[in-house]
């Protein structure tokens, strides 16, 4: 008598099926290397964008400090629902001490690439802030982002970028 054996899916079915629901999210990760730096204002401004160009849209809105983005979380995330790239080129940044704090403000513009092949510009300042390293107590508390104000401006992304931003 013959059983009914249980048949399995080859190693190789398994991994093409596996390859094959790879999605945009792990595509835009394997394209654009990974940066994670919070050593001065300018370099969470690129660490943000990276964020977002790599669709890591937790990583991103954690870059804010308590005063997060508009609408919260989800608001944030469907913000980016229609972007495929982003590109930033910051300007001068000016940094500033006072009470306890250092904060610097980073002239940003930004060339968003849609869905669509649409491009769109905005530009504007983010205000970044890190409390003393010297005074902070476990746990330490890297630069974030307290504002951002930004608006839709026409290109080209050189021509959109604020010549000057005020730190608070």
């Amino acid at each position: 008598m013959r059983r009914n054996a249980v048949k399995f899916p080859s190693a190789a079915v398994l991994a093409f099926s596996t390859l094959a629901t790879v999605n945009s999210e792990a595509l835009a990760q394997d394209n654009v290397a990974y940066v994670d730096d919070r050593s001065d204002g300018a370099a969470v401004v690129r660490s943000l964008y990276n964020a977002i160009n790599r669709k890591e849209y937790a990583r991103a809105y954690g870059y804010f400090g308590e005063t997060k983005p508009v609408g919260g979380y989800k608001a944030f995330t469907r913000g980016y629902e229609r972007t495929v790239s982003v590109e930033v080129k910051l300007g001068k940044v000016k940094t500033e001490a006072g009470a306890g704090s250092i904060y610097s403000a980073v002239p940003v513009a930004v060339k968003s690439i849609e869905k669509r092949a649409r491009v769109r510009f905005f530009a504007g300042c983010y205000v970044t802030r890190i409390i003393n390293p010297s005074l902070q107590v476990p746990p330490f508390t890297p630069y974030q982002i307290e504002a951002a104000r930004l608006k839709e401006v026409k290109g080209p992304l050189e021509a959109a970028l604020p010549t000057v931003c005020n730190a608070p």
